[in-house]
């Protein structure tokens, strides 16, 4: 692992003013600026509602670790005229071990790190391919979740540090389960892996710690007992007790 724990430490504290503004008034921030958040696994998803403030949180974890918190590589030279940093990511700071260290405190070209945001990470597939660093596919020609798992197998195929942000934006039922098969190998060949995520497919990854974001801050629940699972699990086997809810119309045909 290269990331030990995300904190706020003393001398950058929020004051007052700022406590009551976003985003330090989203549950899950308070309580990284209270508690910090410990990484216990290679692989961590952050798991929970849109709005829960989980995706925050990863850019903020991705700007620590160096990474373009728009999204992109480890180390890549950019024409900004000043660096792009978020609200949280200008006083948060990761406890790193000596992997970790070792790797921002080394040479551009050893740095190995990807944020995959999903808003961006359309632009990335439709212009990067076949561009030198990146990957050699033409993604622009393949479907946003061919192109996701290009970009995806290309840049995180090596020990690194790995943010991602609702990657199963693109994907499909099956490219999910494949998604889970890049995540586990990552995890056991010496990478670390922080995803946020709202979906209960890629949460069941073995191996990984799973912690819920929403109204209480954060926490973590075995995957069998998260919020979204039982709630996907309830649909699925009848959706008319949530659809009675919400739509007017006739739906009795639904079983």
């Amino acid at each position: 692992m290269f990331v030990r724990r995300a904190y706020i430490p003393d001398h950058l504290q929020p004051d007052h003013g700022q406590l009551s503004r976003w985003p330090f008034t989203v549950p899950c921030v308070q309580q990284v600026v209270d508690e910090g958040l410990e990484f216990a696994a290679p692989v961590t998803f952050l798991m929970g509602d849109n709005g829960s403030g989980k995706s925050t949180l990863v850019e903020a974890i991705a700007e620590g670790f160096k990474l373009d918190p728009h999204g992109g590589r480890a180390a890549v030279k950019t024409a900004r005229p000043e660096p792009v940093t978020t609200e949280l990511g200008k006083v948060l700071r990761l406890d790193t071990t000596a992997a970790g260290s070792k790797m921002l405190g080394g040479p551009r070209v050893k740095k190995k790190g990807f944020f995959l945001r999903a808003e961006t990470a359309f632009s990335m597939t439709e212009n990067l391919g076949g561009v030198g660093g990146y990957w050699e596919a033409d993604t622009s020609a393949m479907s946003h979740g061919e192109g996701f798992v290009t970009m995806i197998e290309s840049m995180m195929n090596a020990p690194g540090f790995y943010v991602m942000d609702e990657p199963e934006a693109a994907l499909s039922f099956s490219s999910c389960l494949h998604l889970i098969s890049v995540l586990h190998r990552l995890g056991r060949t010496g990478a670390q892996v922080v995803c946020a995520t709202h979906s209960p497919i890629l949460a069941a990854t073995p191996g990984a710690d799973v912690v819920e974001v929403g109204p209480w801050g954060l926490r973590r629940v075995p995957w069998q007992d998260l919020d979204l699972v039982e709630h996907w699990s309830r649909f699925l086997k009848s959706p008319q007790a949530y659809l009675r809810h919400i739509i007017d119309d006739d739906i009795q045909g639904i079983s």
